[in-house]
């Protein structure tokens, strides 16, 4: 679940302050200060690699009123979809981003009232959204039943557009009148730049410094070539979940990363998957355990380098799995999986499968890997290699069991179902014989599985 909504903004009905009254002079009726609440939903960010969101669905309509909780509207990140909620009453006034359409992390998505009352003035400041003005709308009640007199007119202030507070100070050093500058900030707020244009200053063009160079170690990022489309072919492009993969997928090239291959005899693993898969237990959740038993003495496998000059040890052992969906691929990550017997694994691994199909995993339950595990054996595929995900120090690729004739150290032939396992490591922490002696010591779990079911 998450939520963003600004502070409310305060209108006042009156356009300055009243006046002190003379002394001896009667005293006059205090105009009453109507402040309207009108908060912003925001576009939340969900994770940490999304830029913008796709509406999915509103659960709430214009007019609808909601507690704080409720939820409101249903986000497409590049990941899962989500519930956003509330964090205050009020009255779902206008929806700025209909079912279908996208906006950037932060950018207004509706309008909520406090009351009744406040709906028109909200529907009047979405229309000047929509314009790009920046001038709060008049209150709908500015009619007044006949009374005293009103005070004296005073000279509405300088800062009655909306603007930053520096915009505000330089206006009032350069005397421009702020009211009339245009602005050409979000949602035409009046940024210093706008006063400065209007006063007529410039300021010397300044040569930006040539960027540094990257670390020897990562090396440039790769281009990115555009190819002509192939004539009579369909252009498609990405949904969000592909996007992301994608963005991932080159920022993974940046990482220097060797491949090592390990064959290991599932013959005792086969059987005792066959013991425990009544009891909802696949062959992933077994690899996923030998890999987290494996990973606790090799913590190195298990560490992290993401940002080139150093690398973190991980504390827990946490594994995501590769999961493809219709449109994307997906890694829920079964956190501290050494920790939790192959029962349990097996029934939080079936939480996460059926919340990743229908989109609804939350951040922590698949952005928190420290290794990975991606298994096509049960697709037949012999052997693989993946790509290491941003961030994490080993991915492993698992093949299907197939029978092999294998000679033991005496000379004699007998058949044997073998694995193929392929482990991609990130090289810069990582080193040969690392990665080697962790595919020994899972290799000794999968052909002696015994230590799985303590």
């Amino acid at each position: 679940m998450a939520s963003l909504i600004s502070p409310y903004l305060s209108v006042p009905t009156a356009p300055g302050r009243a006046r002190l009254a003379a002394p001896g002079a009667p005293r006059r009726r205090r105009m009453a200060v109507v402040r309207a609440k009108i908060r912003e939903i925001f576009m939340p960010a969900l994770s940490s690699t999304m830029t913008e969101g796709k509406i999915v669905s509103w659960t709430a309509a214009e007019g609808d009123r909601v507690a704080k909780g409720d939820p409101v509207v249903v986000v497409e990140s590049d990941k899962a979809d989500m519930d956003v909620e509330t964090f205050h009453d009020g009255i779902v006034a206008v929806v700025l981003v209909p079912a279908g359409g996208t906006a950037p992390v932060g950018a207004p998505i509706a309008l909520l009232a406090e009351s009744e009352e406040e709906v028109a003035l909200a529907r009047a400041r979405a229309q000047a959204l929509s314009q790009g003005q920046s001038k709060e709308p008049s209150p709908p009640h500015a009619a007044a039943a006949p009374g005293p007199p009103p005070p004296a007119p005073v000279a509405p202030p300088a800062t009655k557009g909306i603007a930053t507070p520096y915009a505000k100070k330089l206006a009032k050093q350069h005397r421009v009148d702020i009211a009339g500058v245009v602005g050409t900030g979000p949602h035409g707020r009046v940024t210093a730049a706008d006063v400065e244009a209007a006063a007529g200053i410039k300021h010397k063009q300044k040569v930006a410094p040539p960027p540094p160079p990257p670390p020897a170690d990562v090396g440039p990022a790769p281009p990115m070539p555009v190819l002509p489309p192939v004539p009579g072919g369909t252009v498609v492009l990405f949904t969000t979940m592909q996007a992301a993969v994608s963005r991932n997928m080159v920022e993974s090239l940046r990482v220097p990363t060797f491949r090592v291959g390990y064959s290991m005899v599932t013959d005792k693993l086969d059987a005792l998957y066959e013991k425990v898969k009544s009891k909802g237990v696949t062959k992933t959740v077994l690899l996923v355990k030998a890999a987290a038993v494996a990973l606790t003495q090799h913590p190195v496998v298990n560490a992290s380098c993401r940002d080139g000059k150093s690398f973190s040890y991980n504390n827990n052992v946490n594994i995501g799995v590769a999961v493809a969906l219709e449109g994307g691929l997906l890694t829920p990550v079964l956190e501290d999986a050494d920790k939790l017997d192959i029962y349990l694994l097996a029934q939080k691994w079936r939480v996460l499968l059926k919340k990743a199909r229908m989109k609804q995993l939350q951040p922590n339950e698949y952005n928190s890997g420290t290794f990975t595990l991606s298994n096509l054996g049960m697709f037949g595929v012999n052997k693989f290699d993946a790509i290491l995900p941003a961030g994490q120090g080993a991915i492993m690729a698992v093949g299907a069991s197939r029978p092999t004739v294998v000679a033991d150290k005496d000379g004699f032939f007998s058949i044997k179902s073998e694995m193929l396992v392929n482990v991609t490591a990130d090289h810069r922490i990582i080193y040969g014989a690392d990665l080697a002696a962790f595919l020994q010591t899972f290799a000794k779990i999968v052909e002696d599985p015994e230590i799985l079911t303590l």
